[in-house]
């Protein structure tokens, strides 16, 4: 059996770069860091995410198959903190004053001054432990800029 400590450690030595996951719900716009991302697929353009299965974020992705994935940038360390709490975050409230806009295709909020932004739509998900893996077809790139991406390891952001 290897201890859950172990497995952690192990994971954390490899660096992986840091996104916010928006998605729109009615009224409310949700949003929390994710570290857990991936392409899939040149043709059709994909990507997949890891949620917690546990999380609000998780349980919003299940109902809305609309939404946007920014990848930050090294001045951006402070918004992926406040994307990581747990709850049920409002991503407007999170922003503060970080520029904003709607995406075009799934109206979830696109966090400017990033290193891209991406607009997705869930084709697949797929039960994964604890967490939830959405595969997801990209519908739109909003931007992408030359920004340095934020980066975590070793459980610091760099």
């Amino acid at each position: 059996m290897i201890a859950p400590q172990d497995f952690t450690s192990a994971l954390a030595s490899f660096a992986t770069g840091v996104t916010v996951v928006t998605v729109s719900e009615g009224r409310d716009d949700i949003g929390a860091t994710v570290s857990s991302f991936a392409s899939v697929s040149l043709d059709p353009p994909m990507l997949l995410i890891g949620v917690s299965a546990e999380s609000y974020l998780c349980e919003v992705l299940h109902r809305r198959p609309g939404w946007a994935v920014t990848v930050l940038s090294t001045a951006q360390r402070a918004l992926a903190g406040r994307f990581a709490a747990e709850g049920r975050p409002s991503a407007r409230l999170l922003l503060g004053g970080q520029p904003h806009h709607r995406g075009r295709r799934s109206e979830a909020l696109i966090i400017e001054e990033g290193v891209a932004a991406l607009e997705c739509e869930t084709r697949l998900r797929i039960p994964a432990g604890d967490h939830v893996l959405f595969v997801a077809e990209v519908t739109n790139v909003d931007y992408i800029t030359r920004e340095d991406p934020l980066i975590r390891v070793n459980r610091r952001y760099r």
